[in-house]
């Protein structure tokens, strides 16, 4: 993992962390973030290299970790590249930068929460073992999440206001390429950049 803004919080014992695409950043993301300070010591955005699901495309690795990086962005939080994309190894490299008593919590929505849990990643057992190195901080998206009830203690509901549920960088692409208003959805920090990069 390369930092490339530290939040500055010293030893935080529990990582409040949004792994995504960040293409680009939208007022929901930083919605997110604000919903999860309640339940840790620090927030970190992560743009894995490579996506387990999807391709890298549209804006640069460098356009998307400016557009994080910038100055006026409420609330503060680090930013990282990570090596995988999976939340597993993301968490593995969360310990190696912050400690090995840390306790990742991955800020996401119902429908990732459902691709997570669901997902095959190959080998019997592997998600149980996974809810051992990370929670979940989940938001409401098209309707809450139901977690399994085996992994209710590692899956935390997140409150966030209705009208974020929808928001998304794809929604924020679409209406630029149909010349549409899209300002409403990505943060006043960034408009001129996804202006410049999408435009």
């Amino acid at each position: 993992m390369k930092f490339i803004r530290r939040a500055g919080v010293i030893r935080p014992r529990r990582v409040g962390v949004l792994a995504a695409a960040f293409n680009p950043p939208t007022v929901a993301h930083l919605h997110l973030l604000e919903a999860a300070l309640r339940h840790v010591d620090e927030l970190l955005c992560v743009v894995p290299r490579v996506f387990p699901h999807k391709e890298f495309r549209g804006a640069s690795l460098e356009e998307r970790l400016a557009m994080l990086c910038a100055p006026g962005i409420k609330p503060e939080y680090s930013v990282a590249v990570s090596d995988g994309g999976l939340f597993i190894e993301i968490a593995e490299e969360c310990r190696a930068a912050y400690g090995t008593e840390v306790e990742p919590y991955f800020i996401c929505g119902r429908d990732a929460a459902e691709r997570i849990v669901g997902w095959d990643y190959g080998e019997e057992g592997a998600i149980e073992r996974m809810f051992t190195e990370f929670h979940l901080l989940v938001a409401p998206r098209q309707g809450p999440y139901a977690p399994p009830q085996e992994f209710r203690h590692r899956i935390h509901a997140l409150e966030v206001r209705p009208e974020i549920e929808s928001v998304s960088s794809t929604e924020l692409r679409e209406r630029i390429a149909e010349g549409k208003p899209w300002e409403h959805l990505a943060p006043a920090p960034v408009r001129e950049f996804v202006r410049r990069i999408y435009g």
